[in-house]
């Protein structure tokens, strides 16, 4: 991110609440004047005055949560033109979909766009209750839940009414309250499964039209994301629905009811969660290098899925997972049948379980879930 400041008059970091955003730029640029924008009197001064405010920042500052005030982005476009300096603004935002909107119609070309989620697991080691893949799960990534030692249901409590439900409600303009409340349980309890807009409108008692608006805002808020099915054109009985995945997986377990390590393993939703747990280990590895995420799943009509493909330079990585603790050979059954099929083009086909060992089978790394997905160097764009 330094290196981008050397290179763009603008950066911009956006990621869920509570991810660390603030935490890590005012520790990577400590000179620059530090505002944030939640703060009323702050935000007055730069709605009523944003002239004279951006004024008062003659080298740059850092803005936290700009989305608040979206009219700015236009102002800070013609200071770095006129200034025509690097590293002069950071900024940092939680609704993703009014932030992007804006920046990309305003600083287009000026800006360096980072995403931060919450801690991975090689960041989180050390401050888990345990080293167990059921208190990662349970615990997600949240810093200040994490580092803080905060009461695990207080802190999703808070959170789930504070951040999830105001801020997305505010953004949708929701009356019903119960109702969206409804349906964030029900995505809860679709971890790793596919999309099924018209399922989830049924239960929910809302139209799909609704369904497709309200999980679009979720995406953009940093709450889900999907991972799309990967697929050639030679592959004509191929799913092309994508999967539900929740960027923190403790964020998922506390919409789902899921309060202790007990309860979650013999949830019918332990093998989900445990997939979203790793899917979101390779999707950190990769913004985490200022990398543009190429992550797929892949299944056929005939029932072979692998959970993960990575395409990396044009080579398929395909990755299964498994929430066992223990290897059994038929793991791999599918991740054979994939090279078969994609001869020359598979790359270090790989086993994830929820073991602690490592070791190769047949060609096949094994891996445990904790060091997967070792960290990967910064793109040279980055």
């Amino acid at each position: 991110m330094r290196a981008s400041a050397e290179e763009y008059p603008v950066l911009t970091v956006v990621g869920p609440r509570q991810s660390g955003k603030t935490t890590l730029v005012r520790t990577l640029f400590p000179s620059k004047p530090y505002q944030t924008l939640e703060t009323p009197s702050t935000r007055l001064r730069a709605e009523s005055d944003p002239q004279g405010f951006l004024a008062s920042f003659p080298d740059g500052a850092i803005l936290d949560e700009v989305q608040r005030v979206p009219s700015l982005l236009s102002y800070i476009q013609g200071i770095v033109d006129e200034k025509n300096r690097n590293g002069l603004f950071v900024l940092t935002g939680s609704a993703n979909l009014l932030l992007m909107q804006n920046v990309s119609q305003s600083l287009a070309g000026r800006c360096a766009v980072f995403t931060l989620l919450p801690f991975s697991l090689a960041e989180a080691a050390g401050v888990l209750p345990s080293d167990s893949p059921l208190s990662a799960i349970l615990c997600g990534g949240y810093p200040r839940l994490l580092v803080r030692g905060m009461g695990r249901p207080r802190f999703f409590a808070n959170y789930i009414d504070t951040y999830v439900e105001r801020d997305i409600r505010q953004l949708l303009n929701i009356k019903n309250t119960l109702l969206f409340s409804r349906f964030l349980r029900l995505l809860s309890g679709r971890v790793g499964s596919l999309l099924d807009r018209t399922s989830l409108a049924n239960d929910c008692g809302i139209s799909t039209k609704t369904v497709a608006e309200w999980f679009s805002v979720l995406q953009a808020s940093s709450i889900c994301f999907l991972l799309p099915p990967w697929h050639d054109n030679r592959g004509k009985r191929l799913v092309k629905t994508p999967k539900i995945y929740f960027h923190d997986t403790g964020l998922a377990c506390a919409l789902a009811g899921i309060e202790t390590e007990r309860q979650l393993e013999r949830d019918p939703l332990r093998g989900g969660l445990f997939e979203n747990l790793i899917v979101l280990e390779a999707l950190k590895r990769a913004l985490n290098a200022g990398r543009k995420p190429d992550l797929y799943f892949y299944r056929d009509a005939n029932g072979v899925e692998i959970d993960l493909v990575e395409q990396r330079a044009g080579c398929l990585h395909p990755v299964e997972i498994k929430s066992s603790a223990t290897f059994h050979p038929d793991f791999c059954k599918s991740l054979f049948t994939f090279a078969a099929r994609h001869p020359g083009r598979c790359d270090s086909p790989s086993l994830v379980y929820g073991g602690r060992e490592r070791f190769i089978h047949k060609g096949v790394s094994v891996l445990p879930f904790a060091n997967a997905f070792p960290p990967l160097s910064e793109a040279p764009d980055a």
